[in-house]
């Protein structure tokens, strides 16, 4: 068993301690390893991880030892594998603990996830440091030759089953105060800020099929507070407007997430955390990536596109990737919509297909596992 310290500095909400939590889990539960999570805020993870303290130096959850990073940084010896998440800084002073060992240690860069093209020529590669230390960059990624996609070993499993039992999922969403209703659509939205929710909500509350909209406690709450006209929703209220019924929700840890985006029939999604969970519930998606400087986001977005419609129709390529980026552009969503209700059983099917050729490749934990394996090997 290997001592494995991962890092994560919060700076997109929940993206990367959603992200980092997960992993650090699953390398514990299926890797054996002793594992901290280094946090430099807590309140965040204790929105993931509603048990836990916001203000503990030290605390131990589902078997991750879960640590303040705050400054001056504590004295500790440096793990056997250090992984400093999403380009996040080592403290100086573990960066010179490690120099100073006298002892390999295997000291990874987990990178964002992309499916551009350039990750696999640069996924494994070194970067000597001072001090004579070496990095490695590791891409998460949806084809070989990367790191693959955080996934537990019994994820879909247990998605299965919870998709075949209508009555757990019914008693799952009333325990969120939602009661669905006969022929009506459910929808969870999770997004940042976006131009293009009022155009997509007044398609929806004219559209023949009724639907239910699940919003959880986010970002994309304060348009939805401009277009309903209230001046504050809270995690219960109930909105109607025509064919569309607005949920709001309280902001659910990582496992109950998963069971929303299980009950529902698309899921709305941000970031790169609950990017990859509505991959594995196999349902239709529609992903708001990050917005970033001089618009190099559409570059991900499109090499995403590219890979995930490959195997369709023409006609439900052009579909599912015009909502896609109406969406990200914040542009009208009528059109979009409409295309995409009428290639909604295909859309299903890709959503089922991408699921199980992913789900086919090694999974981030395992893949993180055998590169460690592979320097051990090589450095005896």
């Amino acid at each position: 068993m290997a001592r494995w310290d991962i890092f994560c500095s919060v700076v997109d909400n929940y993206g990367d301690i959603g992200v980092t939590w997960r992993l650090a889990r699953q390398l514990v539960a299926e890797q054996g390893h002793a594992l901290r999570l280094w946090v430099d805020d807590l309140a965040a993870f204790v929105r993931l991880c509603p048990e836990a303290s916001s203000d503990a130096e030290c605390q131990h959850w589902h078997g991750v030892e879960v640590r303040q990073w705050a400054e001056p940084f504590p004295t500790v010896e440096p793990a056997e594998v250090v992984i400093e998440a999403f380009a996040c800084q080592l403290p100086p002073s573990y960066i010179a603990a490690m120099a100073a060992s006298g002892t390999r240690r295997l000291w990874l860069n987990l990178e964002y996830l992309s499916a551009e093209d350039w990750v696999v020529g640069c996924h494994g590669l070194p970067s000597p440091q001072p001090g004579g230390l070496q990095k490695f960059f590791f891409f998460p990624g949806f084809v070989e030759g990367t790191g693959g996609l955080l996934r537990e070993a019994d994820l879909l499993a247990r998605r299965r089953v919870f998709q075949a039992d209508a009555q757990a999922q019914q008693a799952f969403l009333q325990s969120l105060g939602v009661m669905r209703e006969a022929g009506a659509r459910l929808i969870s939205l999770f997004a940042y800020e976006n131009a293009g929710l009022a155009g997509w909500l007044d398609t929806l509350a004219a559209d023949p099929q009724p639907t239910q909209l699940l919003v959880p406690q986010g970002r994309i709450l304060a348009d939805l507070h401009a277009w309903l006209g209230v001046a504050q929703l809270e995690p219960g209220d109930r909105h109607r407007c025509g064919n569309l019924l607005i949920h709001v929700l309280p902001f659910v840890a990582q496992d109950d997430y998963d069971r929303l985006l299980w009950c529902c029939d698309l899921n709305a999604v941000r970031g790169e955390d609950s990017f990859i969970r509505a991959q594995w519930a196999g349902r239709p998606l529609l992903w708001h990536i990050y917005p970033q400087e001089e618009g190099a986001h559409w570059d991900k977005l499109e090499a995403f596109l590219a890979l995930y419609l490959a195997e369709v129709p023409p006609e439900v390529a052009t579909a599912l990737a015009g909502l896609w980026r109406a969406w990200n552009a914040g542009e009208g969503m009528q059109q979009p919509w409409s295309a995409l209700v009428s290639a909604w059983p295909a859309s299903q099917q890709q959503a089922d297909r991408w699921c199980e050729q992913q789900a086919a490749r090694a999974d981030l934990a395992t893949a993180l596992e055998q590169f460690y394996r592979n320097w051990l090997s090589y450095a005896a």
